[in-house]
C-alpha cells in the first residue's frame, strides 16, 4: 500500500496526524491587556446553555496557572441601573472601538477569575476615557 492508504489498518495507526481540527492559542503568546473586550470560551453569568457572553478584562493573566479577573457584559438592561453599572452604546463615538453590537451595560458587580486559556476571540477596546472613569 502506497500513500495514505497505508496509513490506517484496521484500529492501528503509526502516529502521523493527517489533520488538525483545532489548535488552542496558548496565552503566552497572545498579549491581552485589560480594558479589552472578549468572547470567553466558558459558561459566565450562570446561563444554562454555552454562549458566547462578552466580557470586560480588568487585568491582565496572573499567577502560576495564568487567570484573569473579567467583569460581565449584558445587551439586557435592567429596569433599574445600580450605580456600579455602566451603559456602553456602540452608536456613542467614543464606545465605537469596543465593536459591541447593540447598547449593553458592563456590570462591575458581577466579578469572575477565569483561566486566561479560555479567552478566545477579541471583540473591541473600552475607550480610555471611559476606562478612567471606572
Amino acid at each position: 500500500m502506497t500513500g495514505r492508504q497505508g496509513l490506517h489498518r484496521i484500529g492501528q495507526t503509526n502516529g502521523v496526524i493527517l489533520r488538525r481540527t483545532s489548535i488552542r492559542w496558548r496565552m503566552e503568546n497572545r498579549s491581552v491587556n485589560p480594558d479589552e473586550i472578549y468572547l470567553p470560551s466558558c459558561l459566565f453569568g450562570g446561563s444554562a446553555g454555552m454562549k458566547l457572553r462578552p466580557l470586560l478584562l480588568l487585568t491582565g493573566p496572573v499567577g502560576g496557572v495564568p487567570e484573569v479577573l473579567v467583569a460581565y457584559l449584558s445587551s439586557g438592561i435592567p429596569p433599574r441601573v445600580l450605580p456600579s453599572d455602566i451603559l456602553l452604546d456602540p452608536g456613542a463615538a467614543g464606545h465605537a472601538p469596543t465593536h459591541l453590537k447593540t447598547t449593553s451595560v458592563l456590570r462591575l458587580h458581577k466579578l469572575a477569575a477565569i483561566h486566561a486559556w479560555n479567552v478566545v476571540r477579541r471583540l473591541g477596546v473600552l475607550s480610555s476615557c471611559r476606562a478612567s472613569t471606572m
